[in-house]
C-alpha cells in the first residue's frame, strides 16, 4: 500500500520534480513518431528496403505495450525511485546505441531495449508528478502531465524533419542523451519511492504470465503494425501469430485468475468506472493516434508537403489542448462531473470530424484545417483528464496503480488499431471509389471525349505532339479520378470516426457512476 501523502514535495524541489517527469514522458512519446520522417535517410545509410526499415518503429511499439502493464509490479518489486531511474538510463543508453548502430539489426534490436526503457517513463512518471502536488493542486498537476503526452506525438515529425535537414538522422537518437543523464541524476537525488508491501521473493514471480503477457501483446502490436504491409490473413505469418495471440490472450487471463502473485491484477477490472474508463481509453487512444496520422498523411499524399511542413500543420491544435487544460483543471477541481465532460468532448470531437468532412477537397489548402483542428484541440482537451480520473475515481489503494496500467496499454492498443484499420481502410476503399468513378466515366461520352480534347489542344499548343498529347490528357484524367478516390476514402473515414465518437455519448452517461468520494487527482494520475 502506498502512503502517498509523505510524497507531497514543496518549492524548487517540486518544480525540479515535475520538469524532470515531464521531459521524460515527452522523451518517450516524441520517440514513437520522430523516427518516421528519417526512415528514408536509415534506409540509404544501412542499405534496407522500406518493408525492412519499418521494423525500427515496430520494435519500440511492442516493447512500450508489453511494458505498460507490468509497471506497477516492477514498481512495487525494486522501488519506484529504481524502477523510475533504471528505465530512464536503459532508454538513454538504448538511444546512444541506436545512433551508433553499424546494421539493420543491431538498430531494431537497440530500438526494442530503448522501447523497453520508455514505456515504464510514461505511466511512472504521470504518479511522480501528481504525487508530489498537495491534494488541492493536483487537478493542475495531472493537467501538466497530460499537456505532454498530447504535445509529444505532434511535436516528433517537425523536429525529425528538421534535425534530419541539418544534421543526420543518429541525432534523433542523441538528443536524448544529455536529457536522459540529467533526468537520472535528478531522479536519484530527488524523486522519492512510496513505502510498499514487502516485495515478492523470486520463486514467487509470476514467470510464466509475464512470458504469455510478453508473446501474446507482442504477437499481437505485430500483428497490428505489420498486418497491412503482409496483406493480413493472405500471410501465414499473419494467420500464426492471430492463433498466438487468441490462445496467449486466454491462457494469461486463466493463469492471473488462478496465481496467488499474479503479476497484472485483472480482479481489479470489476470495477465498473475502470472497465468503462479502459473502453475510453482505447477510444481516445483510436481518435488521437487515429487523426494525427491520417491528416498528415494527406497533406503529403495529396497537397505534397515534406514531414516538417505536416507536422508543423498540428501546432495550433496542440496549442489548443494547452489553453484547455487549466480550464479543465478547474473544473475537475470545482466539482463538476467527469461524465458531462467526457461526454461533451466526445460531441466536440464528433463536430471535429464532421467539419473536417466538409471541409476535404481536391482545392483544399493546409490554412482550411486551422478551425477544425483548434476543435479537435478542444475535444481532446475535455478528454484527457476527465477520462483519467474517470477511470480511477473509484478504485482504492494498490488498485490504483493496477488500473493505471490497464489504461495505458489500452490507449497505446487503440492508438495501434486507429492506424492499423484506417490504414487498411484507405488502401482498400480508395479502389472501391476508383472503380465507381471509372464506371461512371464513360469515355465515348460527348462531354468527356470534349474535356480530353481540350487537355490534349492545350498541350499541343505548348508544342507537344498530338498522340502524346492525347495519351497525356487520358493520363491526367486517370490521375484526377485516382485523387478524388483518395478524398472520397478521407472523407469515410473522418465520418466513420466523429460516428464512433458520437455512438459512445449514451453509453458515456448511462454507465459511469460518480464516486461519492471527492476524486484523489494523485490516485487518478497514475
Amino acid at each position: 500500500m502506498e502512503q502517498q501523502g509523505s510524497l507531497v514535495e514543496y518549492g524548487s524541489r517540486r518544480v525540479i520534480i515535475t520538469i524532470t517527469a515531464v521531459f521524460c514522458a515527452l522523451l518517450e512519446i516524441i520517440d514513437t513518431t520522430i523516427v518516421n520522417v528519417a526512415l528514408h535517410d536509415m534506409r540509404g545509410s544501412l542499405g534496407a528496403t522500406l518493408n525492412e526499415i519499418s521494423w525500427v518503429i515496430t520494435a519500440y511499439s511492442i516493447a512500450n505495450v508489453i511494458i505498460v502493464p507490468m509497471t506497477s509490479w516492477l514498481s512495487q518489486q525494486f522501488g519506484r525511485r529504481n524502477y523510475f531511474a533504471a528505465s530512464v538510463i536503459i532508454f538513454t543508453v538504448a538511444s546512444f546505441l541506436c545512433g551508433n548502430s553499424t546494421s539493420l539489426v543491431e538498430l531494431i534490436v537497440f530500438r526494442f531495449l530503448q522501447g523497453l526503457g520508455g514505456g515504464a517513463l510514461l505511466v511512472t512518471s504521470q504518479t511522480i508528478i501528481t504525487e508530489s502536488y498537495p491534494p488541492e493542486k493536483r487537478a493542475m498537476a495531472q493537467a501538466i502531465y497530460v499537456l505532454g503526452v498530447i504535445v509529444g506525438p505532434t511535436l516528433g515529425p517537425p523536429l525529425g524533419g528538421y534535425i534530419v535537414d541539418h544534421a543526420s538522422w543518429p541525432y534523433i537518437f542523441y538528443i536524448n542523451i544529455p536529457v536522459g543523464i540529467i533526468a537520472a541524476l535528478l531522479t536519484l537525488q530527488y524523486v522519492r519511492s512510496p513505502k510498499y508491501a514487502e516485495k515478492r521473493p523470486v520463486n514467487q514471480v509470476d514467470w510464466l504470465g509475464i512470458f504469455l503477457l510478453t508473446v501474446s501483446v507482442g504477437a499481437l502490436q505485430y500483428i497490428l503494425e505489420k498486418g497491412q504491409e503482409d496483406d493480413w490473413f493472405n500471410s501465414n505469418l499473419i494467420i500464426i501469430l492471430t492463433v498466438v495471440a487468441i490462445l496467449g490472450v486466454y491462457c494469461f487471463i486463466w493463469r492471473q485468475m488462478v496465481y496467488k502473485y499474479p503479476v497484472v491484477e485483472l480482479k481489479v477490472l470489476r470495477n465498473g468506472n475502470l472497465r468503462m474508463g479502459v473502453i475510453l481509453s482505447f477510444i481516445q487512444g483510436f481518435g488521437l493516434f487515429g487523426s494525427t496520422f491520417i491528416i498528415p498523411l494527406y497533406t503529403q499524399t495529396i497537397l505534397g508537403w515534406d514531414a516538417t511542413q505536416s507536422g508543423l500543420l498540428m501546432i495550433p491544435s496542440t496549442l489548443m489542448v494547452a489553453f484547455m487544460m487549466p480550464i479543465v483543471g478547474q473544473m475537475i477541481q470545482r466539482g463538476v462531473s467527469q461524465k458531462y465532460m467526457i461526454a461533451m468532448g466526445m460531441i466536440v470531437f464528433f463536430i471535429y470530424s464532421l467539419f473536417t468532412y466538409k471541409v476535404i477537397t481536391p482545392q483544399t489548402s493546409g490554412d482550411d484545417f486551422f478551425w477544425p483542428l483548434m476543435v479537435r484541440g478542444v475535444g481532446l482537451g475535455l478528454l484527457s483528464v476527465p477520462i483519467s480520473t474517470m477511470a480511477l475515481s473509484t478504485l482504492k489503494g494498490v488498485e490504483i496503480a493496477q488500473g493505471a496500467a490497464f489504461s495505458g496499454m489500452m490507449r497505446q492498443l487503440g492508438g495501434s488499431f486507429g492506424v492499423a484499420l484506417i490504414s487498411t481502410y484507405l488502401t482498400r476503399d480508395i479502389v472501391g471509389h476508383r472503380g465507381n468513378l471509372i464506371r461512371s466515366l464513360d469515355i465515348y461520352d460527348p462531354a468527356v471525349q470534349a474535356r480530353v480534347h481540350g487537355i490534349a489542344a492545350g498541350m499541343q499548343a505548348k508544342g507537344m505532339a498530338a498522340n502524346t498529347a492525347t495519351k497525356s490528357a487520358y493520363q491526367l484524367l486517370e490521375g484526377s479520378v485516382t485523387v478524388q478516390a483518395t478524398i472520397l476514402s478521407y472523407m469515410d473515414i473522418f465520418l466513420y470516426i466523429g460516428c464512433m465518437f458520437l455512438v459512445c455519448v449514451p453509453f458515456v452517461l448511462i454507465f459511469i457512476k460518480r464516486s461519492k468520494a471527492k476524486v484523489s487527482m494523485a490516485d487518478a494520475a497514475h
